[in-house]
């Protein structure tokens, strides 16, 4: 790509700040605005990454000339607003998972991307990741034979307040959607859709989940065993169990990990896996090769994916009894 593609940022956090500077090492993207909702916090980051322009609301970086895509990065109760926002615009959008609060949020997403014939992707980064890709072509390759099962798990102790983002309800706060997704992601990769869903959480003093077991069985008999936590540091570790070995992704197996392979009949094989930058310009890569091929959607993210990863969520919500605002 040796044209300038000009990305937009909505909710200039901590992880925002990470994408925006993964963007130096995709040739010919660059930052060109910034939105939030405090004017100074939009200036601030707008001057770290060299961006010419920057607003005080997410709604005036809508009219902002030149822009290709814009990456929303707000609490998860802002996507859908912010996403909708951009796609009824024709902006191309790249939100941060969850892609909505609920299925149903998904869904109207969805139909307005495609009646819009605009870009749409969930942002989940780790599906993008070298080590993901290579995870799959191992097991395409029948490495460990036929899959039997998947074990992962995202958690740490949080010494955050309780008034943080993340327990909070009415921001979409909670375990599951935060980091338990993770997991749910890498089951629905592997396997597909679950026919039977079990799940049992705690629920803490703030209305939301604080730490969150989830079995789920597949059609082919395949079962996962997840675990979310913001109560405990886990190993974050995930294994691929096949008939004929297990792939094991080292922590933290959502990022930039190594990985390797035992079995009964072989010896243990590692595979470090080269990092580069933070691991978010693979991401917005794929965004900028599917709008130039003139796609709505990405093949490996693709909207019935996030579409299915959104059903299980409500699922395993269901299952915990947690309701948020948004689904009511």
């Amino acid at each position: 790509m040796n044209s300038t593609f000009n990305w937009g940022v909505i909710g200039p956090g901590k992880i925002a700040r990470q994408f925006a500077a993964d963007l130096a090492l995709i040739p010919g993207a660059r930052l060109h605005a910034v939105a939030s909702r405090e004017s100074s916090r939009a200036q601030a980051f707008a001057k770290d990454f060299e961006a010419p322009f920057y607003y005080g609301n997410y709604l005036d970086i809508l009219d902002c000339k030149d822009l290709d895509a814009i990456y929303i990065a707000t609490p998860h109760v802002g996507h859908f607003d912010n996403t909708i926002r951009c796609l009824e615009a024709g902006i191309p959008v790249l939100c941060e998972k969850p892609l909505a609060m609920n299925f149903r949020q998904v869904e109207l997403l969805i139909d307005t991307a495609r009646r819009r014939n605009t870009f749409l992707m969930e942002a989940l980064w780790t599906r993008f990741l070298p080590s993901t890709r290579f995870l799959l072509e191992l097991i395409r390759k029948g490495e460990i034979g036929e899959l039997v099962g998947v074990k992962a798990d995202f958690g740490f102790r949080s010494e955050l307040p309780p008034e943080d983002r993340i327990f909070n309800k009415a921001l979409g706060g909670g375990a599951l959607l935060d980091i338990g997704i993770y997991p749910v992601f890498l089951a629905l990769l592997l396997f597909g859709k679950a026919s039977e869903i079990k799940a049992m959480a705690k629920i803490g003093s703030t209305g939301v989940d604080e730490d969150t077991h989830i079995l789920l069985r597949y059609p082919g008999g395949q079962l996962a065993q997840l675990h979310a936590s913001f109560l405990a540091d886990t190993k974050r570790e995930a294994y691929i169990y096949g008939d004929a070995g297990t792939i094991h992704l080292h922590a933290d197996w959502y990022q930039q990990t190594h990985l390797s392979i035992f079995g009964a009949k072989s010896e243990l094989r590692s595979y470090p896996i080269e990092k580069k930058g933070l691991g978010y310009h693979y991401e917005a890569k794929e965004v900028m090769e599917c709008i130039a091929a003139g796609k709505i959607e990405s093949d490996s993210m693709s909207h019935a994916f996030s579409a299915a990863l959104m059903l299980s969520l409500d699922s395993i919500r269901r299952e915990i009894g947690l309701i948020y605002p948004e689904d009511e």
